[in-house]
């Protein structure tokens, strides 16, 4: 049978790690072991990792598009990263970008993090930055922008097992963690195993120690070591490298989602202004990338166009897939929003996810009880809801994510289409075409635009293009209401949701909605979708509807403003986020399928050359377009991915293709 891609570990909480401490200096009770020499820590950190791994010089010839990539085990107090961030700032081209991904089991509460950190005050600037987006302890991938030119992804859980998970190349290893002798558990041969089907041919490691099972594992996994001199105490280290990696076999089972072989990328066509579409442009333009996004109508016009917008999900009770990566989202979009640095575009205020009924409230108790996640991501709240929504509550039970918030969507989209590199045109594309290895984009006024790769980020539109042609995609009217609050009413403090959401008042003006209407592509403000509001709003906050009411406030259709959009879903409710696959080559590649599941040709999937697409984001984009926007942007730049393989996959376009293949459709 072919390999399969290993299962994804359960979504846990990490336990922190157990300190003692010397002043600024941690020691690990766990392992009995240090964090770092507080007498020679960054002199140890140059000559293992930096120099034994010639990371200076290869810094300074490093001319590709894509980001030099370092991966380490064992991020520990972040000592060996913020040096090698340094080292990239002094002596990498101005073009040039860095890539580190790093394990981590036992993660350190910020607290820990700052005060081991400020041991070096020569490294206070990249500390700071690091400290400021340091994640909750949740499994996972969590990705950090330091710096337009400086990528950290934290792989929080079991080295090994996260290395297997990675979908991603590497440059240079840093071979880290407590000794052998204290964390046998690391050191074995699958680790070193996983490092060779992750590295890039050429790829060079270092590691403090010389242990027999070290020097055993690497060679057995491929690669070539050497003793060098080493560092203070230890007298010698190891270092070497690895010509040819083995082939990645975690593709036989699913070669359909083998990725695309990397395209220039001077310059690129994103067709859509809106959340999906202006977030990619500002993760391609970041990189460097020349960027010119075409919209048929203005920035957010359509369901990215509201006033405001709740940035929330819900998590399935017995976590799947799905439910796996809109968490990676909006953990991912909190993070992503904080370091734009412009307050009035967003407000962490924290979401009261009501249960409502009986059904509710046992699917709230069966996930807390299933996943307790950190409070600083959910928590149950069974006391003090009213305290907590700034606003009368009825209900007894919800889940409280402390923080999530509302988000100004309009105003962010015009805010991204700032990012230096990238140009707007308003236009109506209606065809693609591939001519001389670019792309030719025909515009309904007669002209062209040329690229050298597309992402199409249009919405319910998005399939209507030759080459999408194939992708389902539901059509979803969402409509919200507005009301200004009169004198003496403020509405909740925080963003309460149940079947709906209700906002934060912004300007005197509170929010509620939405409508949920499939199959239906009409942007009329209506009465219908109004009065559905109506009855949401007064089910999930009647005493709220009641203080409106009592203060002059009838809350009827005729009373109310409003703005109603176009949303699109995938049948299975995930967003599209990946290359375009040529459905038809895929159906005669694969056609077998139909026959027996399990006799899987040994074939990569086709797909259009330099053809992407992100869509079906439904009522969440907030939380799943920032993040489907950088797994565009990395595979786009062969940069390592976001998420796990197994998410990345789940996003594909082309699974639909696959599916039905199986079911004989």
């Amino acid at each position: 049978m072919p390999q399969r891609l290993t299962d994804l570990p359960p979504l846990a909480a990490l336990s922190a790690p157990l300190l003692s401490w010397s002043d600024t200096s941690p020691h690990s009770d766990d392992f009995d072991d240090v964090y770092f020499s507080r007498e020679g820590g960054l002199e140890e950190t140059e000559h293992v990792f930096l120099n034994t791994n010639r990371l200076p010089e290869r810094f300074a010839a490093w001319e590709n598009t894509r980001a030099f990539v370092i991966g380490e085990t064992g991020f520990g107090t972040g000592l060996n990263m913020l040096c090698a961030w340094a080292c990239f700032e002094q002596h990498a081209a101005a073009g040039a970008r860095l890539h580190f991904l790093s394990t981590e089991k036992y993660p350190l509460d910020q607290v820990s993090l700052e005060r081991a950190l400020r041991a070096w005050p020569s490294l206070a600037g990249y500390s700071q930055r690091l400290c400021e987006q340091w994640p909750s302890p949740v499994s996972g991938v969590h990705r950090l922008h330091l710096s337009d030119r400086v990528t950290l992804d934290l792989h929080y859980g079991d080295t090994t097992e996260r290395l297997a998970l990675l979908d991603g190349q590497v440059d240079a290893w840093f071979l880290d963690g407590f000794a052998p002798s204290k964390n046998p558990q690391m050191w074995q041969p699958e680790l070193f195993e996983a490092m060779a089907a992750r590295s890039r041919p050429g790829s060079t490691f270092a590691t403090f120690t010389c242990a027999g099972i070290v020097k055993r594992g690497l060679k057995a996994a491929g690669f070539s070591w050497k003793k060098v001199p080493g560092c203070g105490r230890k007298r010698e280290i190891l270092a070497g490298m690895i010509d040819t990696p083995p082939t990645d076999k975690r593709r036989e089972a699913a070669p359909w989602f083998t990725p695309p072989a990397p395209l220039p990328t001077q310059k690129v066509a994103v067709i859509g202004a809106g959340i999906a579409g202006c977030s990619v442009a500002a993760a391609l333009a970041k990189r460097g990338v020349n960027v010119t996004v075409i919209e048929r109508e203005t920035p957010g016009a359509g369901g990215s166009g509201n006033r405001q917008g709740a940035l929330y999900v819900k998590l399935a009770a017995d976590t799947n897939h799905q439910s796996r990566f809109y968490l990676s989202g909006l953990l991912y979009s909190q993070r992503w929003l904080n370091q734009l640095k412009v307050p009035t575009l967003w407000q962490p205020c924290g979401v009261v996810q009501l249960a409502t009924n009986a059904k509710e409230t046992k699917r709230q108790q069966r996930f807390s009880e299933q996943h307790a996640l950190p409070e600083s991501v959910v928590s149950p709240l069974t006391q003090g809801l009213s305290e907590k929504a700034g606003v009368a509550i009825e209900a007894e039970h919800a889940l409280f994510y402390p923080h999530a918030g509302w988000v100004r969507p309009k105003a962010l989209c015009e805010h991204l289409l700032q990012t230096p590199n990238i140009t707007l045109r308003q236009g109506d594309v209606t065809s693609l075409t591939r001519e001389n290895d670019r792309w030719q984009l025909a515009l309904a006024d007669g002209n062209t635009i040329s690229a050298d790769q597309v992402v199409i980020a249009s919405a319910h539109y998005a399939n209507t293009y030759a080459q999408t042609a194939s992708l389902p995609l539901q059509q979803v009217r969402g409509q919200v209401s507005e009301v200004r609050l009169p004198a003496g009413v403020k509405g909740p403090e925080r963003v309460v949701c149940a079947g709906g959401y209700v906002s934060p008042a912004i300007e005197g003006v509170l929010t509620f909605g939405a409508s949920f209407v499939p199959n239906n592509a009409s942007t009329d403000v209506t009465d219908t979708d109004h009065q559905r509001n109506i009855d949401e709003l007064r089910q999930t906050l009647p005493a709220l509807v009641a203080e409106l009411e009592s203060a002059g406030t009838h809350l009827t259709p005729q009373a109310l403003e409003g703005r109603a959009a176009v949303r699109a879903a995938s049948p299975d409710k995930t967003p599209y986020a990946g290359p375009v696959p040529n459905a038809s080559a895929w159906q005669t590649a694969y056609a077998v399928l139909a026959k027996d599941a399990s006799r899987v040709p040994n074939a990569p999937g086709e797909h259009y050359p330099g053809l992407w697409i992100s869509t079906a984001h439904g009522s969440r984009g907030l939380s799943s377009a920032p993040l489907c926007a950088e797994l565009i942007a990395s595979r786009l730049l062969d940069d390592p991915m976001p998420l796990e393989a197994q998410l990345v996959d789940h996003l594909h376009p082309g699974r639909r293709i696959i599916s039905a293949i199986i079911r004989g459709q």
